[in-house]
């Protein structure tokens, strides 16, 4: 689940660490009142799932509180990568002398978390990484061992930072060690950290991400924030097709056939089992595949359930063919699978022979299934070829 940054920030607060003055509103005129009660010069920040907010025009400055109320206004219209605002951001605009970047994210290679810091805050931390590697640095600490504040002052310091500044910044990254560890983030990010003029250090933008698997555990967090431990956001709010996906997984509790997200594709994609989709999709997309969807089945779903799946794919009107692929599965039916998909073909009025490019399902079963297959006319590979062939195979048949 990914949070728009007055969320992030609503749990930095909670966490205690120094922000700027804030409100979040939906309208201009609560843009309006906000900057009123800020008595200052503020900055209004469109609230998307989106980077790029800036070059967007999606952030602007405002000197009074008329001024705030057109600009809120201007912002509350505008799409950024065609999403638009849920509200916007008033907070207080702030004399900055210094800024930094820090972030908390799981290395999958060292398969710890990292602390990612850097003085040089406010761009890109590719490009600080690209051009500037001495001023960031990167340090790894256990996820299963209580948090030290000494980790965090490691990190500040290894970029030179020293004094007052070292103590107020190593507090800040504690604290998002903290928030990422006992919240089960998989980024908490805040860039950038400012120091102002006046020498206090504040953190000024946020980003996080949760684990989507945990977000059940955190339900008092969610709640607090109005949200549901069901709620699929991710890197923006979800498609009215990942939302049926959705709805059609937990109609019927027998096995997974959903777990959807949409991409502007041409290739459906039924996959999965034991990280064979994630497998899959990348391999459909390494044979110059271009997949319409993600989307996970296994746990042996129903007839039903795999015939409305593939139905819901093939009503999308930019998808050309389907593929069925999964790894070798025991506890998935490869009858039942082909069953549910030529089904599911056929109702939605298509020839399951032209319309599936590839099936790849070996398991329990699976010479009932691939009978169905032959039945169909339906192309099929066993376990003898790979997931990669059978990817490639997939983006083959696409033009046959």
């Amino acid at each position: 689940m990914r949070f728009y940054e007055y969320e992030s920030k609503q749990i930095l607060r909670d966490a205690g660490m120094p922000l700027p003055k804030s409100h979040f509103c939906t309208t201009d005129a609560e843009a309006e009142q906000a900057a009123a009660d800020i008595r200052g010069p503020v900055v209004i920040k469109s609230q998307v799932l989106s980077g790029g907010r800036m070059k967007a025009g999606g952030v602007k400055f405002a000197d009074t509180p008329q001024e705030a109320r057109g600009l809120a206004e201007e912002i509350l219209r505008l799409r950024i990568n065609d999403l638009l605002p849920v509200g916007v951001l008033v907070e207080e605009k702030q004399d900055i002398a210094q800024e930094y970047y820090a972030a908390v994210t799981w290395d999958g290679r060292a398969k710890k978390p990292v602390i990612i810091f850097s003085d040089m805050g406010g761009i890109d931390i590719e490009e600080v990484a690209e051009s500037h590697p001495e001023h960031l640095s990167r340090t790894h600490f256990s996820a299963l061992r209580p948090f030290s504040d000494y980790i965090a002052k490691q990190a500040v310091a290894d970029v030179g930072v020293t004094g007052n500044d070292l103590n107020a910044l190593t507090r800040i990254v504690a604290g998002l060690a903290r928030i990422f560890i006992e919240r089960d983030m998989t980024l908490a990010e805040i860039n950038p950290i400012g120091k102002l003029a006046d020498g206090r250090i504040i953190a000024l933008d946020c980003h996080m991400d949760m684990e989507q698997e945990a977000q059940r555990a955190h339900a008092d967090l969610l709640n607090a924030l109005g949200l549901s431990a069901d709620d699929k956001r991710q890197a923006r709010p979800p498609t009215q097709f990942e939302l049926d996906a959705e709805h059609l997984d937990g109609s019927d509790p027998r096995g997974v056939a959903g777990n959807l997200t949409e991409f502007d594709g041409d290739l459906g994609l039924i996959i999965g089992a034991g990280g064979g989709s994630l497998t899959l999709f990348d391999a459909v997309r390494a044979a110059g595949g271009r997949p319409a969807n993600y989307c996970e089945i296994g746990g042996n779903p129903s007839v039903n359930k795999t015939r409305n799946l593939t139905k819901l794919i093939l009503s999308r009107p930019n998808v050309k063919k389907i593929a069925v692929m999964m790894n070798v599965v025991s506890n998935t039916r490869v009858d039942i699978v082909a069953r549910g998909v030529v089904k599911g073909c056929i109702e939605a009025g298509f020839d399951p022979a032209e319309k599936i490019t590839i099936f790849r399902i070996p398991g329990s079963w699976e010479e009932e299934g691939f009978a169905i297959l032959e039945k169909y006319g339906i192309p099929y590979v066993d376990r003898s070829v790979s997931m990669d062939e059978a990817a490639r195979l997939a983006v083959q048949n696409m033009d046959k």
